[in-house]
């Protein structure tokens, strides 16, 4: 540490290096939209298009006990029905209703073994693990950033 600065907490530490990558991030999107737009690729009803399209998958990761099921697949591996249950405090009939969904829209695996006893096991599908990865930073960005949230600093505009 150099003399006259104060330790930086890990937490700390943290924050700046996911708030440098999401500004890298942030800008590379910007450009490539922008490129996009007026070389003529896509144009705006396209990309109405496909946020319509996406509406299913962002409803459904925007509930209650998804973006935990997710972090925890994601953190701690595959895991039984019981022992998210358990993890999350989640009612069994919401967190059933929740795992269907993430499994019909190709988010989750689900592997039953037969037993006894029965046991029901998920895991991320590369599209969960990748959807998982790349909510972090804008869930991120939405908590810090929320009305509910005081903070210092903006991000700058461009």
């Amino acid at each position: 540490m150099k003399p006259g600065r104060s330790p930086v907490t890990l937490s700390e530490e943290v924050a700046a290096k996911v708030e440098e990558r999401m500004m890298h991030t942030l800008k590379g999107i910007e450009e490539t939209l922008r490129e996009i737009l007026e070389g003529g690729e896509v144009d705006f009803e396209e990309v109405r298009s496909i946020l319509k399209a996406l509406k299913p998958s962002f409803s459904l990761l925007s509930q209650r006990w998804v973006p935990e099921i997710l972090y925890s697949l994601l953190l701690r591996g595959p895991l039984g029905f019981n022992e998210l249950k358990r993890l999350l405090g989640a009612s069994s009939r919401s967190l059933s209703l929740k795992l269907k969904a993430l499994v019909e829209l190709g988010y989750l695996e689900r592997e039953v073994e037969r037993g006894p006893p029965l046991r029901t096991t998920y895991r991320l599908t590369k599209t969960g693990k990748d959807a998982a990865l790349l909510s972090l930073p804008l869930l991120y960005y939405m908590a810090k950033h929320s009305a509910l949230n005081p903070r210092k600093g903006d991000y700058e505009e461009t």
